[in-house]
């Protein structure tokens, strides 16, 4: 039956799959595109009804990104297998996007961190700590989430974030870090730790050469803003 609902009930002309081939993914709209995803519709809509109905539901993607299992199962016709599919495909798309940016391998610039962890962490419910690890002519040799703390707070410690670094002779080290509340200004916890960390460093061998915050709308360098 579910099946039907795809097949027999959308015009051959509209289905999304056959769009896709003949005229190309960047032809289709967002709901042939997640048709695609959810392959069939229920006993009483199409996968395009259901698709329709799905990003109605949520207003716009941001708001898909960010919907939990339980909420994409309220919707009719998406069940168990798919509200796990569709969470699967989300992260797969940050992952994807995340993946362009690390191919660049030679970290030039602030900003290219920033952009990087900025997507990748904005949107996160919890605070993460991230170490970009890199040799001596800033290469990125490793990408490293190394914790993950309450919504305000974070214990991470600087030998966790060390021992990573002595592991692969990481030469310098970039971290990063989410404020969930969505403003970037960095605390004073924030300068408090990147200053031990530099510190800490400095004995050791291994340059600290950024710390990125990010935040909901954008993220502060406290590089660029002079704290390191």
């Amino acid at each position: 039956m579910q099946e039907r609902s795809l097949v027999l009930d959308v015009p051959k002309y509209s289905r999304p799959r056959e769009r896709l081939e003949e005229y190309g993914e960047k032809a289709l709209g967002t709901h042939e595109l997640l048709a695609i995803l959810l392959r069939t519709g229920s006993k009483d809509n199409n996968v395009l009804a259901v698709a329709m109905e799905l990003l109605n539901n949520f207003g716009d993607l941001h708001q898909l990104k960010l919907a939990s299992l339980e909420e994409l199962r309220e919707i009719k016709g998406i069940g168990h297998a798919k509200s796990i599919e569709i969470r699967a495909a989300i992260e797969f798309g940050v992952r994807i996007a995340s993946a362009s940016q690390l191919k660049i391998g030679h970290i030039t610039s602030s900003q290219m961190v920033g952009d990087l962890l900025y997507t990748e962490m904005k949107d996160l419910p919890q605070e993460h700590v991230v170490a970009l690890y890199l040799n001596t002519k800033n290469h990125l040799i490793k990408k490293e989430t190394i914790f993950v703390g309450g919504l305000n707070s974070s214990i991470a410690h600087p030998r966790e974030i060390f021992r990573g670094a002595v592991r692969i002779s990481a030469a310098r080290i970039i971290l990063g870090h989410n404020h969930p509340s969505g403003n970037p200004e960095p605390s004073q916890a924030d300068i408090s730790f990147t200053k031990r960390i530099i510190e800490c460093g400095e004995l050791m061998g291994i340059d600290l050469l950024d710390h990125i915050v990010v935040g909901e709308k954008g993220y502060i360098s406290l590089k660029e803003t002079g704290i390191i």
